[in-house]
This record gives structure tokens, sequence and C-alpha cells, in this order.
């Protein structure tokens, strides 16, 4: 296992098998700057070395992430403006970073803590199980400053809620609660805000124990599948049962099963 890097905009952590990225820029509500976007992309890349099986993603302080940093220091990788140096700060640090968190290979648990706005709002939606705590909020704020939403959100808002309610977020700009959001099918579920990181890791943790092959698999082939046509994705799942098929915890899921006992998974 190689040593947990440090970063100046992120914490790394991992205790259990379970990898927590925390963003660390509570006095900016944890607003995203370039330089943050490629933190989390280079987490990411030390995952697998780390031994981890499962990522819990949470924000220091009172906010999950208020979106890109637009006031920050350009010499130190903050903020960019205008259209070209937008679209150049998207297609380098935000963009890659997205990319890499949809490709892992283990499941991604995502908790919540307060606003969630722009891109951070389009990161909160980003891992497979969402949890808010009650005081969270999800915003698409980007018509309010006369932008057009980025992040992959035009891609997962449909997927997740239907066309007319990710207009209504994305058109309107309002503010989506945590129970809203619940309500809505667009995370997982809403807690209180004590019980929210006691929630994400727990949950992080039964990921943790799962057949982490399997798990990754499934992770794929669903978000494949979402632009594959039928057969496609029957093949996948042919593909993937055969992948799946011969670890090791597949064997010892049956033997458990057999022995009438619980399973002890170890990630092979």
């Amino acid at each position: 296992m190689t040593d947990i890097p440090t970063f100046d905009t992120i914490k790394l952590d991992l205790a259990d098998q379970v990898a927590t990225i925390t963003l660390n820029r509570p006095e900016r509500l944890n607003s995203m700057p370039p330089a943050m976007a490629d933190d989390i992309r280079e987490a990411l890349d030390h995952l697998p070395g780390l031994g981890a099986r499962a990522l819990l993603i949470t924000g220091e302080g009172r906010g999950f992430c208020s979106g890109a940093d637009l006031a920050g220091d350009r010499s130190a990788g903050g903020a960019v403006s205008g259209g070209a140096r937008s679209r150049n700060a998207l297609r380098g640090h935000y963009n890659p970073m997205l990319l890499s968190l949809a490709s892992l290979d283990i499941p991604v648990v995502v908790a919540v803590n307060g606003p969630a706005a722009g891109v951070g709002c389009s990161f909160a939606l980003s891992g497979d199980f969402t949890i808010a705590g009650k005081s969270a909020y999800f915003l698409q704020a980007f018509v309010n400053i006369g932008l057009v939403p980025d992040g992959g959100s035009s891609w997962l808002l449909p997927r997740l809620i239907g066309v007319p309610r990710a207009l209504q977020m994305m058109m309107l700009g309002e503010k989506i609660s945590a129970d809203q959001a619940a309500d809505w099918g667009m995370i997982y579920k809403s807690v209180e805000d004590a019980d929210l990181l006691v929630e994400a890791k727990a949950l992080a943790t039964r990921l943790a124990n799962g057949p982490t092959i399997a798990l990754g698999t499934m992770r794929k082939i669903l978000r494949d599948g979402l632009t594959q046509d039928f057969a496609t994705t029957l093949d996948a799942e042919a593909k993937g049962q055969f992948v799946a098929g011969g670890t090791a915890d597949a064997m010892e899921g049956i033997m458990a099963f057999q022995q009438k006992r619980k399973t002890e998974f170890k990630g092979k």
C-alpha cells in the first residue's frame, strides 16, 4: 500500500478500506477552483494503490461545494472568467476530474452538508449514492449569472429526475431542498444533519465489505447502459458475469450460501 498523499485544497484519508475525500476550503464554502479539481483527480488516481474498496466524498465546514471559484487568485490556479477561460478550465481541469470519478472501479458515496451549487451540485450527484443532510440544498445557479450548466449536469439531471424537472432546476435557478431531492429520486436519501456522516460512513463501509469487482462491474455496466441499446447491454452483462464469476468473492458467496453463513468478501 502506498503512502497517503497530502493536498492543498482537499484532505484524503483511509480507514477500514474506505477512502474519504473532504473538500477543504471551508472559509469559501468549499468553492472549487481548478486546483481543487486537479487535487481530486490526483487523489482518485491514488485509490487503487491505497487498497480502497469504496470512496466517501464530503465537505469541510457548513457547505459541501458552493460552485466554481469565480473570485480566486488566478496565479494560484483560482478563478477563470470569460467564455474562453471557462471553456479551457472545464476541458483542462473539471471535466477530466469528473471523468476520472465516473470511471472508478469502486462505489462512491457522497455526503452533502449544506449548499451544493453550480459545479458543486453536479459533483454531488456524480456518485452512486448521494445522502444529504436536512439543511443541504441543490442549486443549478448558472442561469442566475447568465451561464449554462456544466459539470455534466445536462447529462445527469434528465436521467435522474426527467426533463421537466431538470429544466425547472436549470432555467429557474431554484434551490431544491434535501427532502425534495429525495422525493424526486435525485438522491438516495435525506437525513438529519447530525446523522449525515454516520450514515454515509456506514453505507460506504458496507459497500467496502462487498464483492468489490462485482460492484465495480455493476457500476460500469449501468453507466454504459444509459447510452447503449438493449442488445449491447445484454452482452455487457454476459461479459460482466464472466468476470465476476471467476473471482474469489464469487466462490466465497456460493460457499457461504451453501454453508448458511455470512459472507466474507475480500475484494478479489
